[in-house]
């Protein structure tokens, strides 16, 4: 849309402040740019403050091209991968920098790829662990996460106050304002003042984020429904649209990063709740490097059954955040339903016992769920069914009676045996289920983020279906991320700072318009 005059005027334009935005907002408020980040929801941080805030990085970028190569199935075209890797080598060295003088504590450590394709042994972590006069929980409350992601956010936040940098809150941008020619020119903004019109003169970073709350997207562009979302409510993909209004490519829109978990019963907004998370693993490894087998002899309390009262995966695969939810896209033709969708999590009073069920993982003020320890709250609120036998807990869950305890028992022979034939789950994971009261939870696969969105080049330039840059426009973060087949721990905020570096040295770069 071509809308004039304009409230006001901006160099650059950063719609979405969370790891990616703030990044693309620092480097070009740096290379001498006037800035303003836009933010749809009401506080920052986006869905990556929730995360443990590790950044990949590598000091091979020629290894770690590699191994993304090898990851990503010939979907992601090198100049992209190569950013991606070169950036990996620079990425501890930009944290520190951007750290210092905060008092930031700044620390490192291994961490290997998360699966068996050669060089994965490159990677390691940097990470934000403390910073002076900070609390976490109380500075952002809002926050339902590990620690580490508030940690690094906050180390940006005040980067960018440091730089004055204009931040509006609650500032969802709606549109792109452009010429007859598609030149970027500037963002329709809702503000808590009304609709105003903000010009860029240089150019738009659209890192805004996926569509993890878009029901409609997730239809039209998954097989597998419903996928529950465990990020927030704001992430409706709302910069993909905007990019595609001018034009632009997109690419594996099918790929989500993405576990399985619990239904919050809140009818109003029905969200995804993580099952506990575990250390990953990676097949065919000795616990030699890093993420081994020595790492996987954590008893994982249940197992998951599907309507017929059967297992039907590995409950605890070698990354479950990433493809965990992928075997309940089973599809029965002739119903038209999924076989495994809703599955239910059975465990035993011994597993209730053991540790939190769940996980939530939250950057939203409305949401105030906290896992129990005991899961006993769970039990209350119904999100868990408690029985005194299997048979019982069978008509609860409307399962076959006897199918359940034919599974029940087949699995906890296995458990002595110390080896799952039927889905391969790691021997030093498996728990038998003997011990009443049984416990039921009905299970649904979880997205945690989504990876597709507009295509881009190696400079984060957002392409068109021609294969041209669209002028002025850039996309950073998770908005049509790198990673289209295989996801690497650590990756997509990597991928945060590494892309909304690129994106925002390049906005800021453009001629003046």
């Amino acid at each position: 849309m071509t809308e004039l005059p304009f409230d006001e005027t901006y160099d650059v334009i950063v719609v979405g402040y969370g790891f990616a935005g703030a990044t693309a907002a620092i480097e070009a408020a740096r290379a001498g740019a006037k800035v303003l980040v836009l933010e749809k929801a009401p506080d920052p941080g986006g869905i990556s403050i929730c995360s443990q805030g590790a950044i990949c990085c590598s000091a091979a970028p020629d290894e770690a091209f590699a191994y993304l190569r090898a990851t990503n199935g010939g979907r992601i075209s090198d100049d992209v991968i190569r950013t991606i890797s070169n950036g990996m080598a620079e990425a501890e060295g930009f944290l520190r920098d951007l750290a210092d003088g905060s008092g930031a504590e700044i620390t490192t450590r291994p961490r290997g790829g998360n699966y068996p394709f050669p060089h994965r042994e490159t990677f390691y972590y940097s990470h934000v662990d403390a910073i002076p006069n900070f609390n976490a929980r109380a500075f952002f409350p809002q926050v339902k996460g590990r620690v580490g992601g508030p940690y690094l956010f906050r180390v940006l936040q005040m980067k960018l106050e440091t730089l004055g940098i204009d931040v509006r809150l609650s500032s969802p941008a709606r549109r792109l304002i452009y010429t007859t020619d598609r030149e970027v020119r500037g963002v329709v903004a809702e503000t808590p003042e009304g609709i105003r019109h903000f010009a860029a003169t240089r150019g738009v970073v659209l890192s805004s984020g996926g569509f993890e709350a878009n029901d409609g997207m997730k239809q039209e562009y998954w097989q597998l429904m419903p996928v529950l979302t465990a990020a927030n409510r704001y992430n409706t993909g709302d910069g993909i649209r905007m990019a595609q209004e001018v034009g632009a490519d997109l690419w594996h829109m099918w790929h989500f990063h993405g576990s399985y978990g619990f239904r919050h019963p809140n009818p109003e907004y029905p969200y995804g709740i993580r099952v506990k998370r575990f250390p990953d693993w990676v097949p065919g490894d000795n616990g030699a490097n890093m993420v081994g087998a020595d790492m996987v002899d954590v008893p994982v309390a249940w197992i998951l059954v599907n309507r017929e009262g059967k297992r039907f995966m590995n409950e605890q695969p070698p990354y479950l955040q990433d493809t965990g939810a992928r075997p309940f896209d089973d599809m029965d033709t002739v119903t038209q339903r999924f076989r495994n969708i809703p599955a239910w999590l059975i465990c035993d009073e011994e597993g209730r016992k053991l540790y939190p069920l769940g996980n939530p993982a939250y950057n939203d003020r409305d949401v105030q769920m906290e896992w129990s320890n005991n899961n006993l709250k769970e039990v209350e609120m119904g999100i868990l069914k408690r029985a005194a036998t299997l048979d019982e807990l069978a008509d609860i869950i409307r399962t076959p009676a006897e199918t359940l305890k034919s599974t029940i028992q087949r699995w906890n022979d296995m458990t002595v045996a110390r080896n799952d034939d039927e889905h391969g789950r790691p021997a030093g994971s498996m728990v038998p289920i003997a011990t009443p009261p049984f416990y039921a939870g009905e299970i649904w696969p979880i997205v945690s983020n989504t990876q597709g969105g507009p295509k881009h080049d190696g400079n984060q330039r957002i392409i068109d279906v021609h294969g041209e840059p669209i002028p002025r426009l850039y996309a950073a973060g998770e908005m049509g991320s790198c990673f289209g087949h295989l996801y690497l721990a650590g990756g997509n905020i990597a991928e945060c700072l590494i892309s909304g570096w690129t994106a925002g040295r390049g906005a800021a770069a453009e001629p003046a318009s």
